[in-house]
């Protein structure tokens, strides 16, 4: 593997890592949130807070979807990545899967 290869699979995974933290920070925030009393708030902030939650997560999966492509693109052209590669089913399919019902549960939780 070259070394343009290691830098450019290292920057993937660097992505790829970031692209989970907002997501997750919100999400996590959120349920927090619902502890005390966001649930009760007007109806137009617990609006807002869905659409933010929507749209992070949609930007992040984007990204996270995005990353995985060019990583398995990457992987015929290097063994470590081809190793790490085989998993990014997981990145593109379930990860995007479990925010959606996470998203859902938020969501029956701010407006039930």
């Amino acid at each position: 593997m070259t070394s343009e290869h290691t830098t450019s699979w290292h920057q993937l995974r660097t992505t790829l890592v970031i692209s989970q933290l907002g997501p997750t920070i919100l999400l996590i925030t959120t349920v927090t949130l619902l502890q005390f009393g966001l649930g009760q708030t007007d109806l137009s902030i617990r609006i807002a807070a869905a659409g933010i939650l929507l749209a992070s997560g949609i930007l992040g999966a984007l990204v996270q979807f995005q990353v995985a492509s060019e990583a398995q693109e990457l992987s015929g052209k290097s063994g470590v990545a081809r190793a790490s590669a085989r998993w990014m089913w997981v990145v593109k399919y379930v990860t995007p899967t479990i925010f959606v019902g996470i998203y859902l549960a938020l969501m029956v939780a701010l407006f039930a």
